[in-house]
């Protein structure tokens, strides 16, 4: 299969990191997993993406994110594997197999996260890879790490062996059944001035492996931002990556991603979509010892979800699913927002300042998809001119109000500080 196939609207799903960060658990995974299919799965959610550390057995015990230099359940082919305490159905040598089962059973497709390389505990013990003769020291780069984790050395993709290690990998995760791989510290560069987009041989090294494994997989890639000068290679090779750092609920962080989404709207097509990161709604941040009930206020929520849509980013849901109350579960299940997201094209900023922002992308059938944003303090009156789109008047659908009327000349909308209006218009 083309790779573009695999994801030819962008990928809804939900990812256990906001709220469980690296200790999350097969009871998690499954309750969460339940609730979308339940709930969500009608909407075109589908993904449930286990994060960070399943190979970890202590994670979460420690006193920040990771445990250094942990020892990890890991494979004689210096595979990382999940760790049996905390994922009890992959005893026996049957990794995440059952509970792909499972999540597929439901009508669900199942993801994982990496990070880049090959384990070094792997490296240090001698460890064989798959293959005459190889070993983890020989593909193993040690002046390739993760500044903030220490599970992973990076992978010299010019050494003999290199590809065989991925090729291995991808293998063990088609026959678990996975469907989706975020790969982590192979996107933002920026990290490490000293190597230059240091991560182009290991996500060329992974795309071969995912294209030989025999089964489709969602590639995407982690941390942003990404480098505007590489969009012809993350294109080629990947099919969702990282626009930002880690997304998390502050006001100024929304606001930014603005600029971030002007500068990638060029890049948006099928199968190839630059991502916003996740959304950190609902209940958030157990897994970092700080629960909360998201910080954006309700009209950020909306904000946040109409420019995901309208952008057309990935949606990945952050909060805890089966702890979904009203308020956010009809942000994730509004079929006329969604829309926007799976059938807009050509997504673009048609103007910003400080104080508000216009944006658009082409709906099917000659219609126009409009959001309207205030990102001041204080109430705004927002004003978009129709003879932009070659119009005088149209019918004007409010998808957030689910109400309709008709406008001449002028769309004019009285918004609340941070908040947002996202309309349908047809000619008149």
């Amino acid at each position: 299969m083309d790779k573009d196939q695999c994801a030819l609207t962008p990928p809804m799903g939900w990812n256990s990191w906001d709220c469980y960060a690296a200790n999350v658990t097969e009871e998690q995974l499954l309750r969460n997993a339940e609730y979308m299919r339940e709930n969500l799965l009608p909407y075109g959610w589908e993904y449930i993406v286990c994060d960070i550390q399943w190979y970890e057995p202590l994670a979460g015990t420690g006193e920040g994110e990771y445990r250094p230099f942990a020892a990890l359940s890991m494979d004689e082919y210096s595979r990382l594997i999940p760790a049996e305490n905390r994922f009890p159905s992959s005893a026996g040598a049957r990794g995440f197999g059952p509970i792909a089962e499972k999540i597929h059973r439901m009508g669900l497709k199942f993801g994982i996260h990496i990070m880049r390389g090959i384990p070094r505990q792997a490296v240090h013990a001698g460890a064989a890879v798959k293959g005459p003769g190889l070993r983890a020291a020989g593909i193993a780069n040690p002046f390739s790490i993760c500044r903030w984790n220490s599970d992973m050395y990076g992978i010299d993709p010019g050494k003999k062996g290199a590809q065989d290690y991925y090729d291995s990998l991808f293998g063990l995760y088609a026959s678990w059944g996975v469907d989706y791989v975020k790969v982590d510290d192979i996107c933002n560069t920026n990290m490490y001035p000293h190597m230059p987009y240091s991560g182009r041989g290991e996500i060329e090294l992974i795309r071969n492996a995912i294209d030989k494994c025999g089964r489709p997989m969602v590639l995407s890639l982690s941390p942003g931002p990404a480098l505007i000068e590489e969009s012809w290679h993350l294109s080629k090779y990947a099919n969702m990556w990282r626009i930002t750092d880690d997304f998390w609920d502050h006001w100024d962080s929304l606001k930014d991603m603005f600029r971030r989404c002007e500068l990638w709207q060029a890049h948006v097509q099928a199968g190839r979509w630059p991502d916003c990161d996740m959304l950190p709604l609902g209940r958030i941040g157990a897994g970092f010892k700080r629960p909360r009930y998201t910080n954006f206020t309700r009209d950020e929520q909306r904000t946040l979800m109409t420019l995901w849509c309208i952008f057309r980013s990935p949606l990945m849901m952050g909060g805890e699913l089966s702890g979904c109350d009203e308020w956010t579960l009809s942000l994730l299940t509004n079929g006329e927002i969604l829309d926007v997201l799976k059938k807009g094209v050509k997504p673009r900023q048609l103007y910003r300042d400080d104080k508000e922002a216009l944006w658009m992308n082409s709906a099917p059938d000659g219609k126009i998809n409009l959001a309207l944003f205030n990102l001041g303090d204080e109430n705004r009156k927002l004003s978009c001119r129709l003879d932009q789109f070659g119009i005088d008047g149209a019918g004007l659908r409010d998808l957030w109000k689910a109400e309709d009327r008709r406008v001449s000349g002028v769309i004019c909308e009285e918004l609340p500080p941070h908040g947002a209006a996202l309309f349908r218009l047809s000619k008149a």
